[in-house]
């Protein structure tokens, strides 16, 4: 499942994310979403979120969707 819809992405679950300095190469880092950034209900690249580590990047893909 992709990042792309707001209501998909809840915090507590696992999702890899492509930080800002990471976008070129695509590399993806994994963890569990903290809080929501992104207001708007859909974003072409992804909702924005913050790690519960505190790194913040754009959901590519979730890993363990909510219940």
């Amino acid at each position: 499942m992709n990042g792309q819809n707001r209501k998909d992405v809840l915090p507590g679950i696992e999702v890899n994310i492509v930080l800002k300095q990471d976008q070129r190469s695509g590399k993806l880092t994994r963890g569990i979403v903290k809080d929501l950034l992104t207001n708007s209900p859909t974003h072409p690249h992804g909702i924005k979120v913050r790690l519960t580590d505190g790194q913040v990047g754009r959901v590519k893909e979730i890993i363990t969707p909510a219940r």
